[in-house]
This record gives C-alpha cells, structure tokens and sequence, in this order.
C-alpha cells in the first residue's frame, strides 16, 4: 500500500472531478489517499483531509491536478520531505507539469511501480530577520523570493551582501532571487535570461532598476545573497507568489541554496528547448 497526497487546483472544477475518479480508483487499489484541507470543498473528499503538518508523513507521492502553480503549492507543503511529485496538467502547457489527464491514473501506476525517473530542481531557501527583534523565519521556494515595493511605496533601497561581502545598494522596485526553474517565471518578466533548469545558480534580478546598473547577475549556488532594507519605505516579501510579510527598515533576508531539492516525476527525457518552443510558438525554420 501506497501513501499518496492530491494536490487539486482550486479554481477548476475538471481537475475537481479527476481528483474524485483517481480518488476512487487509488482506495479500490488499497491506497491510502491524502488531500489538504483547503482542497475539501471543491473536490468533495472531506473523509481524506488531513492537516498540512502532517501531509508529508511517511508519503509516497504527490499527484498535482492543476498547472505550474500547483506544483509550487505542492512544494510549499511537502517542504524538505523530498516526496515524488507527478503534474497533471489541467491549463496551459506548463513548464513542470508532466502529464495529460486522460493519462493520470497510468502515469500514477507507472510511478509506484517505479518505471519512472526523476528530475532534482534547486530549492533556494528564504531566510527573514527583524530588525527589531532578531526573529527568524524560513521558507523554501522553487521559483523564486521576491523583495518589493509595497502598493504605498515608491522605490525602495535595497543593500545587497554576497558571502558577507557588500556589493552595492539597488534603488529599484524590487530584487528577485531566482533559482534556474524561476527563471522562466518572474524574473523572465523583467527580462532575466532563461536558465536551463537542471543547472544550479541563483539569479539575481532587479524589478525596474532606478539606476545605470540593471542587469541580472548569475551566481554560483554556493553564495549568500543577503538583501537590507535601507531607509523608511517598508518592502513586501513573498516566496513563490506568496506574500509571507512586509520588512521594515533594517529587516532582511537572506537567500542560499536549499540542502534539500524537489523531486519531479518524469517519463524519459524531457528536453527543455522543446517546452521553450511550444511555449512560445517558435518556428522551426
């Protein structure tokens, strides 16, 4: 018997009713099922609900019914555990889902039986401390943290530290933390270069720079990048796109890489300038 978790999108009532048929087809199979409270209206699978702090407990996998963003939600909850995690994809072509819903209960069975492969993203984890009062708190991220202007604020300053070492103070509206899967997300907004994901670095990219140096910096995953706060204006942070605070002047965080990386169940090989192509319609010739 397997432990498997569904991760659901909460906005799409097809994924819902997927969610419901694997659902039956995994108990009937003598699988023990496991969604996340948030996820028991929309599915209607309150009987398998558990909480999120124990939703990683001795788990097998986790099958996602949504797109790129479930999987980002899937991380946040599995944390460091490190469990399997299989996209099932109910939107757009995405770049982390790896399977179509008509094929999810096959690709389901071929993952615990073993007859899959799987890819190691880089984690970065998000370290914040108050100036105030020195407390800590952590996050993981598989996209990227964000430090930015608050909807009250204008541009904000941000110290930027590598290894302990200072570098300079950006005046922009805002500083992303990416790691290569990220690349491709916000940071790609701004026009950040796009990273191969299986490489491992953190990308460093201001948010409308207010100042001559305004490009992306790609760093050795080794580093420690530490942004300040500096002066009045408070900023906003939040770790794939969501916001877990707003900083003060002096506040911090810090961005290293993760000890621990997300475990994405493939098929075969899953070439990434082929997902670049449809993605963004590029000709052959």
């Amino acid at each position: 018997m397997a432990s498997v978790a569904l991760i659901v999108h909460l906005g799409r009532e097809s994924a819902a009713v997927h969610a419901r048929e694997l659902t039956a087809w995994l108990v009937d199979q003598g699988h023990e099922v496991r969604i996340p409270d948030d996820d028991s209206d929309i599915t209607g699978l309150g009987q398998y609900c558990v909480g999120d702090a124990v939703l990683s407990d001795d788990l097998d996998l986790v099958v996602t019914l949504g797109g790129d963003g479930s999987i980002l939600r899937a991380v946040e909850l599995t944390g460091a555990s490190e469990v399997p995690i299989l996209g099932v994809d109910f939107g757009q072509l995405g770049y982390l889902t790896e399977v179509r819903p008509d094929d999810a209960r096959s690709a389901v069975e071929r993952t615990l039986a073993g007859e899959h492969d799987i890819e190691r993203r880089m984690l970065v984890q998000t370290t914040v401390t108050t100036a105030v009062d020195g407390r800590r708190t952590s996050h993981l991220a598989l996209n990227e943290a964000v430090i930015e202007r608050s909807a009250e604020a204008n541009t904000i300053r941000l110290g930027v530290e590598f290894d302990d070492e200072f570098f300079t103070v950006y005046a922009a509206d805002g500083l992303i933390v990416a790691t290569p899967t990220g690349s491709t997300a916000y940071a790609f907004s701004v026009r950040g270069p796009i990273i191969a994901p299986m490489h491992r670095s953190l990308l460093l990219t201001p948010v409308s720079p207010h100042m001559l140096f305004d490009r992306s910096l790609v760093l050795a995953p080794s580093t420690s990048i530490r942004l300040t706060v500096e002066g009045h204006r408070p900023a906003s942070v939040s770790v794939d796109g969501r916001r877990i605070g707003v900083l003060a002047d002096g506040d911090s965080v810090e961005c290293t890489e993760a000890p621990c990386s997300a475990h994405l169940v493939t098929f075969g090989a899953r070439r990434f300038h082929r997902v670049l192509k449809a993605k963004f319609g590029l000709n052959d010739r």
